[in-house]
């Protein structure tokens, strides 16, 4: 490779060498055959001429040097000295020719864009490469002063961000340090609200995954403020509860450390009423069980002498996955392409009918076996008639 600004000539005033344009062309393309922008070689080689026919030259802008490598052809010296005078009037030409830049002020190499210490940047002030943004450290950013990558966000040390401030990956929301969340501030991953340290979260404040609600450690959480999971109501620490501040499970009550109670403040289960710690109470302050009142008559059994069927256990509320959801649903309920789904809380007599409808055959039988059964009360509390039992008693 010759030193300083080479050219080439026919001796018939054609001059060879390579410009800004050859040179981007040629960059753009990964330069696949190597050419060296100040080698006489390089030059006849791309512009397809006879290295043992031309006249070789070499000149120094900067000390206004003309010197004669080689003469192949007929001597034009003279005529290519004057040409390459005039045609450096402007030594930051050089710069931009020798470091391969079309910009201003460039230590690095191929910028179009200003002041860049990296390479291949379109924009300005980069220590990084292939920017188009500014103020980058990081590589192929389009936004401004990210020190990570592929980021059309601004100032991410994370990647792939069209969000700003995120040091976390592929975030469209902001200051996330988790990964992949259309909200803010979530060190988790996959949430559209905000402030989340779980994932897959459409509520705030959330370090439990895939909760609708808020300030959830719980999983799968449309209320707020749970520690347990799929309630619907609040601030329980028990699992699948429509009612508030119970530490047991699937209660529509409140404040029960039970399970299955619809009263207030049970430490027992399945009680109507408050504040028992016997079971199956309907009054209050009770710690023994009574034997079982059912269908309006009293029995002589107590509850663990009578088998009530399977689908009587059933759930006010269940999740239903994405893939479930009807084209209305998911209008409905945008947030669960973050949650992957959505709690569906039933009213009373929906429950029995989806439980019913799912049951067996030989479950139903049962039911028509428990002491004092009665078609009537059973479907005004059910909303199950004597005609749903013929039709599901005749299924195959």
């Amino acid at each position: 490779m010759c030193k300083f600004f080479s050219f080439c000539s026919n001796g018939r005033g054609q001059y060879l060498f390579f410009d800004i344009k050859d040179i981007e062309k040629i960059e753009n393309q990964g330069n696949k055959k190597q050419y060296e922008y100040d080698s006489h070689t390089s030059i006849c080689n791309y512009f397809k001429f006879d290295e043992d026919k031309c006249n070789k030259y070499e000149y120094d802008p900067e000390k206004k040097e003309f010197k004669i490598d080689q003469i192949n052809t007929k001597d034009d010296s003279i005529e290519a000295k004057d040409w390459v005078e005039r045609f450096w009037n402007d030594k930051l030409f050089l710069t931009k020719l020798h470091k391969k830049n079309s910009g201003d002020s460039n230590s690095g190499n191929w910028n179009s864009g200003n002041w860049n210490s990296g390479y291949r940047n379109s924009g300005d002030g980069n220590s990084g490469d292939r920017n188009s943004g500014d103020r980058n450290s990081g590589y192929r950013n389009s936004g401004d002063g990210n020190s990570g990558n592929w980021n059309s966000g601004n100032r991410n040390s994370g990647d792939r961000n069209s969000g700003d401030g995120n040091s976390g990956d592929s975030n469209s929301g902001n200051w996330n340090s988790g990964d992949g969340n259309s909200g803010d501030r979530n060190s988790g991953d996959r949430n559209s609200g905000n402030r989340n340290s779980g994932d897959g979260n459409s509520g705030y404040s959330n370090s439990g995954n895939r909760n609708s609600g808020d300030r959830n450690s719980g999983y799968r959480n449309s209320g707020d403020g749970n520690s347990g999971d799929r309630n619907s109501g609040d601030r329980n620490s028990g699992n699948r509860n429509s009612g508030d501040g119970n530490s047991g499970n699937w209660n529509s009550g409140n404040r029960n450390s039970g399970d299955r109670n619809s009263g207030d403040g049970n430490s027992g289960d399945s009680n109507s009423g408050n504040w028992n710690s016997g079971n199956r109470n309907s009054g209050f302050f009770n710690t023994n069980e009574p034997n079982i009142r059912i269908f309006n008559k009293q029995t002589n059994l107590k509850r663990e002498k009578i088998i009530f069927p399977i689908y009587f256990n059933f759930d006010l509320v269940f999740w239903k996955s994405i893939d479930l959801l009807t084209i209305q649903e998911q209008k409905k309920h945008p947030e669960c392409k973050t949650t992957g789904g959505i709690l569906i809380k039933l009213n009373y007599k929906d429950a029995w009918r989806r439980s019913f409808d799912n049951a067996k055959k030989e479950d139903i039988e049962k039911t028509l076996k428990l002491p004092n059964f009665d078609y009537t009360i059973f479907e005004e509390i059910t909303g199950i008639s004597k005609k749903d039992f013929d039709i599901k008693l005749l299924e195959d």
